[in-house]
C-alpha cells in the first residue's frame, strides 16, 4: 500500500491502552486524565482492523501503550495478530515492569521482538523519571528477555549526553540500545531535546572505533552503529535532527480507534465508528475499514513539522496516541 508520495506503508503501531503502571515525567505524570474504558477498542475490534490492514499490505505490527502489559488481552492479542495471513512480525514495546510474568505466554504466542523502555540504570534517577519505579525490575526484564532468545532492544529517551551505563548493555548482551530524541508532543514539549548528533559525538570520544552498522535491525527509522568488542549495537532515532519522513513506512492506531498517519497532526480517521456500527456485518465492516485506511494513507502528510512547533496541531498525550 503506497501513500500519496509513493512511500510503501507496511507498518502499524497499535496502542492497547492509555493506562500505565509508571508515571514518567515526559509522558504521563501524576494527575493525567484517562480515557473511559468503554471508549477503548476491544480485542476483537483491534483484530478486525488488523485483518483489514493486512489485506492492504500491512505486515509489521508494533504493540504499544501506555503500557500494553497492563491490558489483560495483550498476550492473547499477540497470538491473534500472528495468526492473521500477511502479518509477518509482531513486536512489543514495554517498560518491562510486568514482563517477567508475561514473557512465556508472549513467546508461546510468537512474539518477534521486545523493546524495553529504560532511560537510566541509576535507581534514584529512575525513580525520579518514572514517578517511583523500580529500575531493578526493568533491568531484570532485559536479561530475562535475552535469555529467552527473544530479539531485545532498549529504548532510552535522550535526556543527557552521559549514557555510559546504558551502553554497557550493548557491550555485554546481544541487544540494541537506541537513543530517541524527545518529541514536542504532550508533556514532551516541556523538555529540551538532546541532539542525537551530540550524543553520538560524546560516544565517539569514549569509543573512537565506533562505525556505522548498515545491517537491518527491524522496521523502524533507527540508524545503527557498532563499537568494537560489543555484542550489541547502538542506535539513534532522530526525529528532530535526522528527519526521516521521506522513508516513513508507518501509521498508528490509538487505543480509541483513531488511525493517525503523522504524529504532528491532530487529524485522524475514526475506525472505531466502523467496527462498532451495529447495522454492519463483519464482512462489510472489513471492507469499509479497508476503504477508510486506504483513503487515510493516501492523505498522509509529506513530513512532520517538529521543526515548526507552531504548526503542530496534535494536543493529545503520547500515552493516548501510542508511543
Amino acid at each position: 500500500m503506497k501513500d500519496g508520495y509513493g512511500r510503501e506503508i507496511n507498518y502499524i503501531r497499535i496502542s492497547l491502552t492509555d493506562r500505565c503502571n509508571l508515571r514518567c515525567a515526559y509522558c504521563m505524570p501524576e494527575g493525567v486524565e484517562l480515557v473511559p474504558r468503554e471508549e477503548i477498542l476491544r480485542e476483537q475490534e483491534i483484530l478486525l482492523i488488523a485483518r483489514a490492514a493486512a489485506d492492504l499490505g500491512i505486515c509489521h505490527v508494533k504493540i504499544t501503550g501506555g503500557e500494553p502489559l497492563v491490558r489483560r488481552c495483550c498476550d492473547s492479542l499477540v497470538r491473534g495478530l500472528k495468526s492473521i495471513p500477511g502479518i509477518r512480525t509482531v513486536t512489543l514495546t514495554t517498560n518491562g515492569i510486568l514482563l517477567k510474568e508475561h514473557l512465556q505466554e508472549l513467546k508461546d504466542g510468537g512474539i518477534d521482538g521486545i523493546n524495553i523502555s529504560l532511560d537510566t540504570t541509576d535507581p534514584e534517577r529512575y525513580r525520579a523519571i518514572t514517578g517511583g519505579g523500580d529500575v531493578a525490575r526493568a533491568v531484570e526484564a532485559v536479561h530475562t528477555c535475552v535469555e529467552a532468545g527473544i530479539r531485545t532492544k532498549i529504548n532510552a529517551v535522550a535526556m543527557r549526553e552521559d549514557n555510559g551505563d546504558l551502553l554497557l548493555f550493548a557491550r555485554d548482551l546481544p541487544v540494541d540500545v537506541r537513543f530517541i530524541e524527545i518529541m514536542p508532543i504532550g508533556f514532551g514539549k516541556q523538555f529540551r531535546p538532546v541532539d542525537n548528533r551530540r550524543l553520538l559525538d560524546a560516544i565517539r570520544r569514549d569509543y573512537p572505533g565506533i562505525v556505522r552498522d548498515n545491517t537491518k535491525h527491524g522496521n523502524g527509522p533507527a540508524v545503527y552503529y557498532r563499537i568494537p568488542g560489543f555484542r550489541g549495537s547502538v542506535g539513534f532515532i532522530s526525529a528532530l535532527h535526522g528527519k526521516f519522513c521521506s522513508s516513513c513506512n508507518r501509521v498508528r492506531l490509538t487505543s480509541m480507534g483513531y488511525l493517525k498517519t503523522c504524529l504532528c497532526y491532530e487529524d485522524g480517521t475514526d475506525l472505531r465508528k466502523i467496527v462498532r456500527d451495529p447495522e454492519l456485518s463483519e464482512p462489510v465492516k472489513k471492507e469499509q475499514l479497508k476503504r477508510a485506511i486506504r483513503e487515510a494513507v493516501l492523505k498522509k502528510p509529506e513530513a512532520h513539522c517538529f521543526d515548526a512547533p507552531g504548526a503542530i496541531t496534535e494536543n493529545h498525550l503520547m500515552a493516548s496516541i501510542g508511543g
